[in-house]
């Protein structure tokens, strides 16, 4: 694969946790493990995973309950759940709280290591956006992305940094729908760098200078707070 996806891997059994880290990693994916539900709720928050693969008995929290806790923040992460619970109420409680595939043990590995290309693809494929053109216009500022020049409605050019295009593109892309930090994040800054929600917040007053009438009273960019920002053209 070309893109190293990312996992996290919540697993309190160790064999079974070394084996699977293994085995994923030999397919190319970038594998981080803990080993209880609290851990995986502060690693999701802090970084940026493609898939999530996750046992049900766990310590403190449970697999249950931490897939529904990240479905309540309205995470699209993919979640594969592990488990030794092999009815069929458990597999429906499973696929309830939001969990999108549910294997129970023992499992066949490349099974799970086909429902884990699959997961991850089909997330690919919903979250790819119809690209905007290299050109646009709003409320009479002009924007050229490939040169990442700006004439703004009072008629002063501005030259947009390399992160200020790609965040500026990627909320135009979703005019009128929250994109969430973790969105911004993966698109904007990549995998490994991650700033504070500051660094955003500054870059939407940049655009709120570059593009507002009032930047005190904005109409097209807007903060969400606690979720995200949105860009809105009606």
């Amino acid at each position: 694969m070309n893109q190293k996806y990312t996992i996290l891997l919540v697993e309190d059994e160790e064999n079974l946790q070394e084996a699977l880290k293994l085995n994923l990693e030999l397919e190319g994916y970038s594998v981080s493990c803990c080993s209880d539900g609290n851990t995986a709720l502060k690693m999701i928050h802090q970084e940026h995973f493609d898939l999530i693969i996750l046992d049900v008995m766990l310590p403190e929290i449970n697999g249950i309950e931490v897939c529904e806790s990240i479905r309540l923040q309205n995470l699209s992460l993919p979640i594969l759940i592990l488990s030794a619970k092999n009815s069929s109420a458990d597999r429906v409680l499973g696929l309830k709280k939001g969990a999108d595939d549910y294997l129970t043990k023992p499992f066949n590995l490349e099974e799970l290591l086909l429902r884990v290309d699959n997961l991850i693809r089909k997330n690919e494929q919903l979250n790819l956006k119809k690209n905007i053109a290299d050109f646009i216009e709003f409320g009479g500022n002009k924007i050229d992305f490939n040169a990442l020049e700006c004439i703004n409605s009072n008629g002063d050019k501005i030259m947009l940094t390399k992160k200020e295009g790609m965040l500026l593109k990627l909320l135009i892309e979703n005019k009128n729908e929250v994109v969430t930090r973790e969105k911004i994040l993966q698109a904007v800054w990549g995998y490994n760098v991650f700033p504070t929600t500051r660094t955003i917040d500054n870059f939407i007053l940049n655009f709120r200078k570059y593009f507002e009438k009032d930047s005190r009273n904005p109409i097209y960019f807007h903060s969400v707070r606690g979720v995200g920002y949105k860009f809105t053209n009606s």
